[in-house]
């Protein structure tokens, strides 16, 4: 009986396991959903198309510049991709030896895939999704069902989701999912929304420029929310979108998401990347910009601007001892790292002295592998935690990392330091003080499931710290945002930080990128007059305080380490992130 026993337990196991894999192998070999087909119907996606094509216009002969762009992260390879488009020859010089700046990634010794950041596609990035298109990659794409799932800290192990209905049109098919919830705002609450969120349908982008000065707190209290609505989907939304808690973020944040989800169909359902993102988004960018005649340098790092009598480039000089000439120049790096290369006789210019005002936001990103299976949802997941902001199985989620028996979860850690509401100062933090927070976060949303006796243990984790990632959008910032053209005739700007109507974000820096792209066609092509030739106005405070102000010498880049060029690192290292 014994042996009969152990025989059937042996054979049920065996039956399990191979049903594990046939299913993981059906997964791999499902065709996968494709682009929602309403996105591409949306005003802001035609927008995106009618820019790719008048800058997809060949310039003529006489036109063509050569165009050294600085970084290469995602606005600097699109600001590329686009430049070539339109008959131009664009050199990227990329500090680092891996591309994607904020969103790269690298494999470790067990060809495993560190990530900078879990990056998730929305359908409200029509940049974006015009570029897969455009680079013919769009079923790289894994999209998920149309939901956005929370956690229930008040239900350990319970989730609830808000579901958005097939075929329905929005704004409709928001309100169905938002009415269809009764788990998480009472329908009081939700009436007491509507006040604040009104204006912002009938006025539009004008109505939530102006909520820039408020905090999402401010705003709620102007607007008689209630605090229930802040407990439970602003904190989520705010450590997701800039990685804060909302009292210390601007409402214009929350607003330009809500808009875009409220008012486009499919504006919210997520996608994620079949891999990662140096090489299934960057590469192809590359391809694009080499088969057109441009260039792409890694492990070049910018020493200096230089800057000729006229006030305009020179030259830019590199680490290595070398000048690079161009007849047009773009920045494509990170706020903080373009202060540290701000030249000299350019620092007392208000244009550029407002970028002072504008500072990277410090966040972590935690990769956990597990030896069991964990139960999980089949997309991104708002945690509704004090220590995390949003997190996947990517072991379930993403087709290229999928494992029937073992989870690998990708948390994002926010906030990350005193400043933007975190007890401690995480940032600086021991990988082991990180991963054991994170596993007593995840003890509650798992629990039984991690850690204890039969729990899943823990077999490998990364822990990569951005100390400066995209700007921090505090109440203000978008007034210091410069536009992309900026005073110097032959110096342009581009990155996420810069003025565009989109967050700080992979659709900003991709739409930040184009601009920029737009800016030199334009000018290359005599069209002076263009809207991209205009130059935004600086305020008021920052015009009288550079009267007078003596110039400052950049200070430079210092090290060679990832977090030195703005990107993000493994472990605390030597430098304790004094160069952060």
């Amino acid at each position: 009986l014994p042996r009969r026993m152990m025989l059937r337990t042996a054979t049920i196991s065996l039956l399990a396991a191979l049903s594990s894999l046939l299913s993981v192998a059906a997964a791999a070999h499902a065709p996968r959903p494709p682009t929602p087909s309403r996105i591409k119907l949306t005003q802001n996606f035609r927008e995106a198309a009618a820019l790719s094509a008048k800058l997809a216009d060949p310039a003529t002969p006489q036109q063509r510049k050569k165009v050294a762009v600085i970084g290469g992260g995602l606005s600097g390879l699109a600001c590329a991709k686009y430049l070539s488009d339109a008959g131009h020859t664009p050199l990227v010089l990329e500090a680092r030896d891996v591309l994607g700046g904020k969103v790269s990634a690298w494999q470790d010794a067990d060809g495993d895939m560190i990530e900078t950041g879990l990056h998730i596609f929305f359908g409200a990035y029509p940049n974006m999704m015009n570029l897969f298109q455009e680079l013919g990659i769009e079923d790289r794409l894994q999209w998920k069902a149309h939901r956005m799932t929370f956690a229930m800290p008040q239900l350990p192990g319970e989730f609830t989701s808000f579901d958005f209905p097939d075929g329905v049109p929005a704004p409709l098919n928001m309100a169905a999912a938002i009415l269809g919830n009764t788990e998480m705002l009472s329908l009081l609450d939700k009436v007491r929304m509507v006040p604040g969120l009104l204006p912002m349908l009938l006025e539009g982008q004008p109505f939530i420029d102006a909520q820039d000065e408020l905090s999402v707190k401010e705003f709620m209290d102007k607007y008689g929310m209630p605090e229930t609505v802040n407990e439970e989907i602003f904190i989520a939304m705010a450590k997701a979108l800039d990685f804060m808690d909302p009292d210390r973020m601007s409402m214009a944040v929350v607003l330009t998401a809500m808009n875009r989800f409220i008012n486009e169909a499919d504006g919210s359902q997520t996608a994620f990347l079949d891999g990662g993102q140096p090489e299934r988004l960057c590469a192809p960018m590359v391809d694009h910009v080499l088969s057109r005649g441009g260039e792409v340098r890694l492990g070049a790092p910018l020493a200096a601007i230089e800057v000729g009598d006229d006030g305009q480039v020179a030259c830019l000089r590199l680490a290595d001892g070398s000048s690079v000439e161009a007849d047009l120049y773009v920045s494509a790096v990170p706020v903080d790292v373009f202060k540290k290369l701000l030249p000299a006789s350019w620092s007392t210019m208000p244009f550029f002295r407002q970028t002072e005002e504008l500072i990277g936001i410090p966040v972590i990103n935690v990769q956990l592998w597990f030896d069991k299976k964990l139960r999980s949802v089949d997309g991104l997941c708002f945690s509704r935690s004090p220590l995390l902001s949003v997190y996947a199985d990517m072991s379930t989620c993403v087709e290229e990392y999928a494992d029937a028996d073992r989870s690998m979860l990708e948390l994002v850690f926010a906030p990350a330091t005193r400043e933007v509401g975190a007890d401690r100062n995480w940032i600086g933090a021991s990988d082991a003080e990180v991963v054991a927070a994170c596993l007593g976060e995840l003890s509650r949303l798992f629990p039984g499931e991690i850690g204890g006796e039969g729990g899943a243990e823990l077999l490998k984790h990364a822990v990569v710290r951005t100390p400066r990632s995209v700007y921090a959008a505090t109440p203000g910032r978008n007034r210091y945002r410069p536009s992309q053209a900026t005073p110097v005739p032959n110096f342009v700007l581009a990155g996420d930080w810069t003025s565009q109507k989109f967050l700080g974000s992979m659709e900003g820096a991709v739409l930040a990128g184009k601009l920029a792209a737009e800016v030199i066609a334009d000018r290359a092509a005599g069209r002076a007059a263009a809207t991209s030739q205009t130059l935004k106005p600086v305020h008021e405070e920052v015009v009288a305080a550079a009267e007078g102000a003596a110039p400052r010498e950049p200070v430079g880049v210092r090290g060679r380490h990832p977090i030195a060029f703005g990107g993000g690192q493994q472990g605390l290292g030597e430098t304790k992130f004094e160069h952060a």
